[in-house]
């Protein structure tokens, strides 16, 4: 299959053209790469289209490159047009273009708090012009702030992976002054606990009660052991009630990405999950399940998880969270001693061995009976 040109990138089945600003430019630009959609799916009219824009932007950017100020010395003009190091503001743009992510709030939230942070510390500097104590100062503010240690690397490894590109790009050989970092300066992670099970059946008893949107969500991931995006996103057209085997269909959709390509997949709907699939699709208003946390824009599972959490907290021990039902889904179904890789397929989760990734995996009719089971 033919590959795109450089400049062309797809997103959500739109094509995207893409380029990046001459570094001697940006300051007058403002932005470090240039991305605009061509608003069109088909590929030949994208090509022909960008090609155009390619030639205006370059033809452009040489004109104001060559543009020479007759009283300076020509010399010194031609030597600063050789400065191609980027400011930390331009390496943050260059990394997002180049991962296409630029509308996806789960991945720029992380990068614009670390080099917000990082900037706000040291100033927005050269990437070469950072330092070994520039590096410290950031990981200090975290350490003296107690924040766990898993944290504390996520964010250094934002700032790492930035400067590691725009290096690449730029053929920077210097060390990068925010690798290899000591990081035991700051608390262990806490562990997530699994929701108890007479905890689980109670929550379950509470939700038939109440008989909302809410608790629906709830019960529905409490037998299932669904991801809260992955429940909160769906559509109304991937619960399947009208068959032998009632089962849910977790597929991508434009407005909700999955996490990995296992998590794509067929669960039966057993027990407080199936009442809950039912009473979804009897009040459905529109194609949205959960359409208080979903629309054809986003899926806000972040809002959906601070509202169901702060119901939970009276509902369970402390350091359970929403998220802790999909860990009390596996030990369930441990407790049954259900086959690990039944139990992955069920959750989602990534199974080791080259051997498994061959064939469809088990039907619902073996599923559903590990699920009746717990």
């Amino acid at each position: 299959m033919a590959k795109h040109p450089p400049y062309l990138f797809k997103k959500r089945g739109v094509y995207y053209f893409q380029k990046r600003v001459p570094s001697q430019l940006i300051p007058t630009i403002g932005k470090g790469v240039i991305i605009k959609s061509l608003s069109t799916t088909d590929k030949s009219l994208a090509v022909q289209t960008a090609g155009k824009l390619l030639k205006h932007l370059q033809k452009q950017w040489h004109e104001q490159l060559f543009d020479f100020d007759d009283t300076a010395c020509i010399i010194k003009q031609l030597n600063g047009m050789s400065e191609t190091t980027p400011l930390m503001t331009e390496a943050v743009s260059l990394y997002v273009a180049m991962k296409g992510k630029a509308g996806n709030r789960k991945f720029m939230n992380p990068i614009n708090h670390s080099t917000s942070l990082l900037i706000k510390l040291c100033g927005n500097k050269l990437i070469t012009a950072y330092s070994r104590a520039d590096a410290l100062k950031f990981r200090d503010y975290y350490s003296e702030r107690n924040v766990t240690t898993s944290t504390l690397k996520r964010n250094i490894g934002v700032i790492s992976s930035i400067w590691n590109y725009a290096a690449r790009e730029h053929g920077i050989t210097e060390a990068n002054p925010f690798a290899s970092m000591h990081l035991n300066t700051s608390k262990p992670s806490e562990k997530r606990r699994s929701i108890p099970v007479e905890n689980v059946l109670r929550i379950q008893r509470v939700c038939y009660e109440m008989d909302d949107d809410i608790r629906w969500l709830i019960a529905l991931l409490s037998d299932t052991g669904m991801r809260l995006s992955e429940a909160a996103g769906l559509a109304i057209d991937d619960i399947h009630l009208d068959t032998d085997m009632p089962f849910v269909r977790l597929s991508e959709h434009h407005w909700r990405r999955l996490k990995t390509p296992s998590s794509q997949r067929d669960i039966p709907l057993v027990g407080a999950s199936l009442w809950a699939a039912k009473r979804v699709v009897h009040n459905a208003s529109n194609r949205f399940a959960f359409p208080r946390y979903c629309s054809e824009q986003q899926c806000k599972a972040d809002y959906a998880s601070n509202t169901l959490n702060k119901w939970l907290k009276s509902h369970v021990p402390d350091s359970c969270v929403i998220h802790s039902f999909r860990h009390s889904m596996r030990d369930r179904l441990r407790a049954v001693q259900c086959p690990s890789d039944i139990l992955d397929q069920i959750g989602g989760w990534t199974t080791a061995g080259v051997g498994q990734s061959y064939g469809q995996g088990y039907n619902l009719a073996v599923l559903q009976e590990w699920l009746n089971k717990i």
